[in-house]
């Protein structure tokens, strides 16, 4: 291989390039995408949009995530979350209950392992 080869071109999946744009579309027209790192799995592409709400998808390695966020019109990238990104972040109650997982429906839960110690207080 030469040093003036070009590089590859990084194919990004046609399906997540869809709903990223969907997602910009519908939240302001614009959005910032924090990166994330999840080893073997992949990169986490974390969207927050112009309103605040979250969304995210997970692409298999940085450089497929980097040439979606290039793709995507009124897209920018960010390398960290910072206060100002952080302070418009709204998530919305379907997310909070993606996040909890199965803690999200229950109504009763067990009592706590070490509830003898505290039964006195």
């Amino acid at each position: 291989m030469s040093t003036t080869d070009a590089p590859a071109a990084v194919k990004v999946p046609a399906a997540v390039e869809k709903s990223v744009v969907k997602f910009v579309a519908e939240h302001g027209g614009s959005g910032t995408a924090v990166l994330q790192y999840l080893g073997k799995q992949g990169v986490r592409i974390t969207l927050v949009g112009a309103d605040g709400i979250l969304g995210d998808r997970v692409v298999a390695d940085l450089a497929t995530a980097k040439a979606l966020v290039e793709r995507v019109d009124g897209l920018t990238e960010t390398d960290e979350w910072d206060r100002e990104l952080g302070s418009i972040v709204t998530p919305t109650a379907k997310h909070w209950g993606r996040m909890a997982g199965w803690v999200a429906h229950q109504t009763r839960f067990p009592k706590a392992r070490n509830w003898k110690l505290f039964a006195g207080a």
